[in-house]
């Protein structure tokens, strides 16, 4: 299997324009013959929790169609993070696309203190089938919860994805987290970062993969826009930026 982390610069609240960005490095993936891609938190919005409750949607909102289409198109599973609105609450989501499937959504179930006031929690465990590899996904401080991750270790996962925004203050303590997390279970894991600036804050990029010994197997700059792909069949790596 091959799986990417996508890293972006988010342009502040401005979705059409995130989306072209989206599709550019989809279109990346694509061509390096990946089966999944998984977006930053809430990429398609930047991370600005101020703006999350006029930009939210319905998780089946028309205008991310294009990621459906591409997803049956293309046989690739795509994963991006918005703001969600359901039954008059507000949730920090990913939105999983895969081919020929009825969308699904995680929503965000540990918040940071700041985003108490602004969102509330999911309340379902995700994890996802993809060519033989059972895939869980966290957003962000769902992976500062230590029962997060031994939650998808039981439920069998081989992989861990973490969908988020780390600042320049911040990475390094997730880094660390995050490594242990695939040396404790034995799972691939991969963390999707912004780069550039995002809600206030100066965003780290170094989206990052580790192997099943918690060793870091590659890592993107901390500037540029693209994918870190791992082939989970020889843990190779391959960078692609688009800058």
């Amino acid at each position: 299997m091959k799986i990417a982390a996508a890293q972006i610069k988010p342009i502040k609240g401005d979705i059409l324009k995130n989306i072209e960005i989206h599709n550019v490095l989809i279109e990346a993936a694509i061509s390096n013959n990946v089966d999944l891609i998984i977006f930053p938190e809430l990429s398609i919005t930047g991370y600005e929790p101020e703006l999350a409750n006029q930009l939210s949607i319905d998780y089946e909102d028309p205008i991310l169609n294009i990621f459906q289409k591409t997803a049956d198109e293309n046989n690739i599973s795509i994963i991006v993070g918005m703001p969600t609105k359901a039954d008059n609450q507000l949730f920090i989501s990913s939105i999983i696309f895969q081919p020929e499937r009825r969308r699904k959504v995680y929503s965000k179930r540990n918040l940071f203190p700041t985003e108490t006031a602004v969102f509330s929690k999911g309340d379902h465990y995700c994890q996802l089938e993809i060519v033989q590899n059972k895939i869980s996904l966290a957003i962000c401080y769902d992976l500062s919860d230590p029962a997060h991750s031994q939650e998808a270790y039981q439920a069998g996962s081989n992989i861990y994805t973490a969908s988020v925004l780390n600042s320049v203050n911040g990475i390094d303590d997730d880094l660390v987290k995050l490594s242990t997390i695939a040396q404790k279970y034995h799972m691939h894991v991969l963390m999707a970062n912004f780069s550039g600036e995002s809600g206030g804050y100066e965003c780290a990029g170094k989206s990052s993969i580790w192997n099943t010994n918690g060793s870091l197997l590659g890592q993107l700059n901390d500037q540029d826009e693209g994918i870190l792909v791992l082939n989970t069949d020889d843990n190779q790596i391959e960078k692609i930026y688009i800058n």
